[in-house]
């Protein structure tokens, strides 16, 4: 077995860093952030693999950004309006899905370039994708910097759509029955298979 150690990993090569330390979270989420600038701007469309759940009561999503050292549109958007969509990819958009995070222009939408439907439903200010079997409709709630120069975005969910066969009786989500996509490291992109369920743990008495 590899071993490695803080100041090994600080004193390899970048892109390798990037690589290795991307992967050791395991399989992540895969989901399109949908927003649109203020005042009938672009919209605009970006994978993130961070997204995590923080709480039922109230229900509550976060989402990790990168530094804003530089223009984050998705960041600048969802500051400007409020609101942003979390959409999970289909496999089989995975590559034009993974397209959105090439530095497209502040002009160019990402849903009209890499071929997604931007849509707007129930008034909420910002865009879903139309081709995602689970959307999220999320309201900023607040944001919390992190020493590295990323943000914790935490937001309240305020509207769920999901395609009936993902529900199960008891609430939980059959995500695999929605063929969408989970992602490893920052390019590698997997089916999701149907789980094995073992139900709430119990301690056995003797």
């Amino acid at each position: 077995m590899r071993h490695f150690t803080a100041a090994d990993i600080q004193n390899f090569e970048r892109v390798y860093r990037l690589n290795l330390v991307n992967g050791l979270p395991g399989f992540k989420p895969a989901n399109l952030i949908g927003t649109a600038a203020p005042d009938g701007g672009p919209t605009n469309l970006a994978i993130f693999s961070s997204a995590l759940h923080l709480g039922s009561d109230p229900p509550l999503l976060g989402l990790v950004t990168r530094p804003t050292t530089v223009p984050r549109h998705t960041y600048q958007n969802l500051k400007s309006t409020g609101c942003y969509t979390l959409n999970q990819v289909p496999l089989t958009r995975a590559a034009a899905a993974h397209r959105t995070s090439a530095n497209f222009p502040p002009d160019v939408s990402e849903f009209e370039a890499c071929g997604f439907t931007a849509v707007y439903r129930d008034g909420f200010a910002a865009p879903y994708v139309a081709e995602s079997p689970l959307s999220i409709g999320l309201r900023l709630r607040e944001e919390l910097p992190i020493s590295n120069g990323t943000v914790l975005l935490v937001g309240a969910v305020e509207h769920v759509y999901l395609h009936d066969e993902a529900l199960r009786p008891d609430g939980t989500l059959e995500l695999a029955a929605l063929g969408t996509a989970c992602i490893s490291g920052l390019d590698g992109y997997h089916e999701v298979l149907p789980p094995v369920r073992f139900g709430p743990a119990q301690v056995e008495r003797k």
